[in-house]
């Protein structure tokens, strides 16, 4: 079994080593400061709470989940003995590469290193490092402790040990974990889902619905039939004459803006940024960011209770 370490105590890392913890694995956290450390412990106990509350698990195995992670402020420390290491630090190029060429000091030559970003191809990210055969990509998505999957994306020096350990380590974290045969940006989900969000800022720019029929264009329709058939078993399922048809047709007549839509660059050059400021394309009061987070988040556990009691993971 791989002796885990994440670096990064965030939202991200903190419920990344949630998932291992789950799996009965042990996982060493490095925060940057004791706050850092402080405010990942307070997310944990939260997170747990609510797990043993939706009986993903009982308070007891809560417990015992809670003694496999450990928190630590010190790189070193975080790295003692570690065989599998998963970066989670922001997104910023040089901060990660600075990174892995510090902890190719630290560690011996087969640790492997991953990273979390979720769009830097990897051959970019280990292009500076002395062992780049060691180095992959596995990105989680948020909240990690509750959504399944994870892409994983080798570089043009990964090895395919190293695929194959990110791959046993991600299935006892009971993860769905999807192989990219080539590093492209955004890789697969934030390419489908950008492509998405540009559709709909264009469709908001030109004043062709409000922001809330847009919306509910989605959650109404396709949002119901995704969790069960993805966009190509979707296209099999309606017939392959009719999906051509279509794309022939209205492929020519959707967006190809290369850059972020009018309303939505106006609302970030006012700082209205959603959620986080309390005002975006929609008004966040407290309440009802706590009624939405929390729906989303029981919508979520809703359907890892179905992949779990369905063997899907």
């Amino acid at each position: 079994m791989e002796k885990i370490s994440i670096l990064g105590a965030g939202t991200m890392g903190h419920s990344i080593a949630l998932s291992a913890a789950w799996g009965n694995q042990f996982v060493k956290v490095y925060g940057i400061n004791q706050q850092d450390i402080e405010n990942a412990d307070k997310g944990l106990g939260k997170k747990l709470e609510v797990m043993v509350e939706n009986e993903l698990f009982t308070a007891k195995q809560a417990k015992e989940i809670r003694t496999r992670i450990t928190f630590t402020t010190f790189l070193e420390e975080a790295v003692l003995e570690a065989t599998f290491i998963v970066e989670v630090v922001p997104e910023v190029l040089d901060l990660k590469k600075e990174l892995y060429n510090k902890l190719e000091t630290l560690v011996e030559d087969d640790v492997v290193i991953a990273s979390n970003t979720s769009g830097f191809k990897p051959s970019l990210l280990a292009a500076d490092m002395k062992h780049p055969e060691r180095f992959v990509v596995t990105h989680f998505w948020n909240p990690a402790h509750l959504i399944p999957l994870v892409e994983v994306v080798k570089g043009e020096h990964t090895h395919e040990k190293t695929v194959a350990r990110a791959m046993t380590v991600l299935k006892k974290m009971n993860k769905k974990a999807v192989l990219l045969h080539k590093e492209i940006p955004g890789f697969i989900g934030n390419r489908l889902q950008y492509a998405l969000f540009r559709e709909a800022q264009a469709l908001l720019d030109a004043g062709a619905a409000s922001k809330e029929d847009i919306d509910a264009a989605v959650t109404y329709s396709i949002g119901r039939r995704l969790p069960i058939t993805g966009p190509l078993m979707s296209a099999d399922m309606g017939g392959l004459d009719v999906f051509s048809a279509i794309s022939n047709y209205l492929f020519e007549e959707l967006s190809t803006d290369q850059q972020s839509g009018k309303i939505l660059t106006q609302l970030v050059e006012e700082n209205k940024l959603g959620d986080k400021t309390g005002q975006g394309f929609y008004l966040w009061e407290p309440e009802v960011s706590a009624m939405l987070n929390e729906e989303r988040e029981q919508t979520l556990i809703h359907f890892l209770k179905n992949d779990l009691k369905g063997g899907n993971l």
